[in-house]
């Protein structure tokens, strides 16, 4: 990863010198042989040489390197296109990748990016963002190779070969009857292998896998990971086909969503801006929402310390422990919770299978319980009473840490892994129930424990 920055700092080095003695030949034929991803992060180096640079590149590699960059580029470099440059970046995109680009831009920009599409993409655009944010219909291209069933396979390649450069893909072709429904689909493969006057219908696949259009795009992305597919047909209500989503775009969606759980799982509410571009007004709005729940709810413990203070004044020694306990509860429910949030998003698990989770669940609490409070209790035994000196850390203080120990542990596990099931159930994001939230939820568990162990085993 070292060898790649310094490569990286050096070709940026190069191109700034390129830049300064105006050596822009030499810079267009080092640039050329990068992929577009690597234009695209160059391009976060130079700040407001990237429309010079842009405009180097060939027509195709630019509007690759237009879809790789940040939205703040893209805007910065559409306010500088004239009207023909701009209409020549759109005709090189697919279309959607055209759709996400308007979604990010602002008013102003989207109307200059719809003025200067051709009557035929603006349709399709304006189609295509009527589908909900999160569903199939919204991350779909229109950009697909149809074929007929009557048609040979010498008719199908001609068709192909007449229509492919407008398409985002041609591995997989499909077929369809007069009123555009779904018949089958056809791979590229078959279609080399098979004889030239074969008809489409009787070498086309007719069990096929399809989404809908309102379907979640997280499940679209899912089924395109599970069956190793290259493309998804997207259907209407009517099984019409009206578009595919390509693999490439269910990775930015596999991105997009893991990025939100992850933001939801540190209690924060989710961006879609890198974090560097995020303003600190942003990321305050972002965490203090959760942080003040939290916070309040965080109160319970405190109560609770209030309600048991008695206790704690005739038996000091309970207060140092109290950490410990609460430390190694919140990190027991994360774990349950983390394991049960991942099977949930990867459908490995269903609320059907509650029932089989708790139990699982409460087997390892038992065994992780009882060996966290085993070594709990030689560790107090050893180093807090004899090593340290400590006559109030006595074998029943030992057995009433211990004791709420295994009951902490098991509890949480049982929270952690309950609460994103029934979150996933009631419609909310089970990334909501992680750690931040279970851990507070559980502190108050293991002190409620704690004290009614001291109370019956130390009469206090």
């Amino acid at each position: 990863m070292l060898e790649l920055e310094e490569e990286r700092r050096e070709l940026v080095e190069k191109i700034e010198e390129y830049f300064e003695r105006k050596q822009y030949p030499q810079l267009r034929d080092l640039l050329l042989p990068l992929e577009a991803a690597d234009i695209a992060a160059i391009c976060n180096d130079l700040d407001e040489r990237v429309p010079i640079m842009f405009r180097l590149l060939p027509k195709e590699l630019a509007a690759e390197v237009f879809v790789e960059l940040d939205s703040d580029e893209q805007e910065l470099l559409i306010q500088g296109f004239s009207n023909t440059e701009l209409k020549e970046v759109l005709d090189e995109l697919y279309l959607d990748d055209t759709v996400d680009i308007v979604e990010e831009m602002p008013a102003n920009v989207v109307k200059r990016i719809l003025k200067h599409s051709d009557p035929e993409t603006r349709k399709s655009i304006n189609e295509i963002l009527k589908y909900p944010d999160d569903s199939a219909g919204s991350i779909m291209t229109t950009e697909f190779v149809d074929l007929k069933e009557h048609m040979t396979v010498e008719d199908a390649l001609k068709r192909i070969r007449r229509t492919a450069p407008d398409k985002e893909t041609i591995n997989v072709c499909y077929v369809i009857d007069d009123g555009r429904h779904l018949l089958g689909l056809l791979s590229i493969r078959t279609l080399l292998l098979a004889e030239e006057d074969d008809v489409i219908g009787d070498i086309m696949e007719r069990n096929f896998i399809s989404v809908q259009t309102l379907d979640d795009q997280e499940t679209t992305a899912q089924a395109l990971s599970k069956y190793d597919f290259l493309a998804l047909p997207v259907v209407d209500t009517e099984n019409r086909l009206v578009g595919i989503v390509t693999v490439d775009d269910a990775m930015d969606v596999i991105e997009e969503e893991t990025t939100e759980d992850i933001e939801l799982m540190a209690a924060m509410l989710p961006s879609d801006k890198p974090y560097l571009k995020t303003g600190v007004f942003e990321t305050w709005k972002a965490r203090t929402p959760w942080l003040l729940i939290l916070m309040l709810s965080a109160t319970f413990t405190g109560i609770i310390l209030t309600h048991f203070e008695d206790a704690l004044m005739s038996c000091a020694i309970l207060t140092s422990f109290v950490p410990m306990l609460s430390g190694t509860g919140g990190n027991s429910g994360t774990q349950a919770s983390t394991a049960v949030i991942r099977a949930l998003s990867l459908g490995e698990v269903r609320f059907s299978d509650c029932i089989q989770v708790l139990w699982k669940e409460f087997r390892v609490s038992l065994c992780c319980g009882v060996c966290l409070a085993a070594a709990n209790f030689v560790k107090m035994m050893v180093i807090d009473r004899w090593l340290m000196h400590n006559p109030d850390v006595t074998a029943m203080v030992a057995l009433v840490v211990c004791s709420t120990l295994v009951c902490t542990v098991a509890c949480a596990k049982l929270v952690g892994c309950t609460l994103p099931i029934l979150a996933e159930k009631l419609g909310f994001d089970p990334a909501v129930m992680a750690s931040p939230f279970i851990s507070t939820i559980v502190d108050s568990i293991s002190l409620l424990i704690y004290f009614q162990f001291a109370t019956i085993l130390l009469g206090i």
